[in-house]
């Protein structure tokens, strides 16, 4: 089994491990396949209901594996290929109904900025910073970062990272909305178990629906996604832990 991506599931918690430090955990083919691989075996368990993604190591994630790609003789096709990989891992976990709260420090960079984007919730240690370097290379992006950095941050913002050299700090990717938190290096991996504890402690069904129906939302009607949000609340309705809550509520207010 690769342990280029580490992966344990405990008490409903998914936790996956970006682990190729000494590479900055850039993604190399079998990174790309064991991403999918997992994002398949997520999606479809019934056992996990929420998702903590970090990285070990002094980097998050510093994109594609440059190096990897440049010296094993592969051509064009070869790349697209393995973009192709990532990218369906990338699809299965943002339409899975499972929250995902990213942990992340040091480097995010390239492609690293739509592995962090895949998460629904990001926490930064106050030493993460972000930065593209496509153009570096004479690269363009992929793993998502053209539809993911936009919806984030915005096109006009997003294309100031991708046509420059500009680099963000932790402080400036919570100003721009490119992530939730900034907390201190020490308190990053606790910070992001307790959000994930509050999705599991919670109505974790719900929040995956919120999660699903904000994801599937862009680029669709807005009848669409009314009759979804119709369908969704619906069929929550009906589930026994909406039943007890709404009793609950319920009973609070008439006191």
């Amino acid at each position: 089994m690769s342990d280029t991506i580490l992966f344990e599931v405990s008490d409903g918690l998914a936790h996956l491990t970006l682990n190729r430090p000494e590479r900055l955990n850039a993604i190399d083919a079998e990174a790309a396949h064991r991403w999918r691989d997992l994002a398949i075996q997520v999606a479809e368990r019934d056992d996990i209901r929420a998702v903590l993604f970090d990285a070990a190591g002094s980097a998050f994630c510093a994109g594609g594996d440059v190096a990897a790609m440049a010296t094993t003789g592969g051509d064009g096709s070869v790349v697209a290929g393995l973009a192709d990989v990532i990218h369906e891992g990338h699809r299965i976990f943002s339409e899975t109904p499972k929250p995902i709260v990213a942990a992340v420090q040091g480097a995010v960079a390239g492609g690293g900025l739509g592995f962090m984007l895949v998460a629904d919730y990001v926490v930064a240690s106050e030493a993460a910073f972000f930065v593209s370097k496509y153009a570096d290379i004479g690269l363009t992006p992929d793993c998502g970062v053209s539809t993911l950095l936009p919806q984030a941050i915005g096109v006009r913002r997003a294309l100031q990272l991708l046509l420059t050299d500009r680099s963000l700090t932790a402080v400036e990717g919570l100003e721009w909305g490119l992530v939730a938190e900034v907390v201190p290096a020490d308190d990053l991996t606790d910070r992001a178990r307790r959000i994930a504890g509050h999705w599991l402690a919670g109505a974790t069904g719900a929040y995956g629906q919120a999660k699903r129906l904000v994801r599937a939302g862009v680029g669709r009607s807005y009848q669409d996604g009314l009759d979804d949000e119709a369908r969704t609340i619906g069929a929550a309705f009906e589930t026994p832990d909406a039943r007890a809550r709404v009793a609950a509520f319920l009973a609070r207010s008439a006191r």
